[in-house]
């Protein structure tokens, strides 16, 4: 059986709560025919997410990975392309970090792509109700670092599949933030189970126009 890796990260930025875990983790130990989810938290911040992320690689051994980070502004589920070689934080990280201009992997490339089947993922979520799109940057915080580092640490992995959903905030956080957009945790954790399912069962992406924002 094959198993797939859900990870989300603890709350930060004096947010109460972060979306992505508590929706990677009301899938925890779901199963269908062929596959078993495991659900992990990993920290917000630099160097240790990373460290959480390799130790869950090889300790699980995943044919999947998604990981999952909230995006507090964003409208939409929006299925990441591409990871970058950079840590540009905006703001410090639950460490009290604030990194500037730093690689995530010294010497490693300047970046890497997803490879779920975003575009077939997206049109997924489209088909079920949900609003999604194509992502064309991830940004430069602890989410940037951990999709980079999970693609580093993949790469000329064969079979396994890996790459980066950003999600709004939930209603109660959108609450304290007039004027930002929200998502339910229901429609997200049925987004993400979507996403499971269509990155299992895709082989080739599609190519058509899964409308790329961001």
């Amino acid at each position: 059986m094959k198993t797939v890796l859900l990870t989300g990260f603890e709350p930060f930025n004096r947010e109460p709560i972060n979306p992505a875990w508590e929706a990677v983790r009301a899938l925890d130990g779901w199963q269908e025919a062929g596959f078993r989810v495991v659900a992990r938290q990993l920290p917000c911040v630099f160097g240790d997410a990373n460290a959480a992320m390799a130790a869950l690689l090889g300790e699980l051994k995943p044919a999947l990975v998604i990981a999952v980070g909230q995006a507090g502004g964003r409208v939409d589920l929006s299925v990441e392309r591409v990871a970058i070689n950079v840590d540009d934080a905006p703001i410090k990280d639950n460490a009290e970090q604030q990194l500037v201009d730093e690689p995530v992997v010294r010497g490693g490339p300047a970046a890497y792509f997803a490879t779920l089947p975003i575009k077939a993922v997206v049109a997924a979520l489209r088909a079920a109700g949900l609003p999604a799109s194509v992502s064309q940057t991830a940004g430069t915080f602890v989410c940037n670092h951990v999709f980079y580092g999970l693609m580093h640490a993949v790469a000329g992995r064969k079979g396994v599949r890996a790459g980066f959903i950003h999600i709004p905030y939930l209603p109660e956080q959108a609450a304290r933030h007039p004027g930002t957009a929200s998502m339910s945790l229901a429609q997200m954790v049925e987004g993400i189970r979507i996403a499971v399912r269509t990155s299992l069962a895709v082989s080739a992406d599609v190519s058509v126009s899964a409308g790329a924002t961001h």
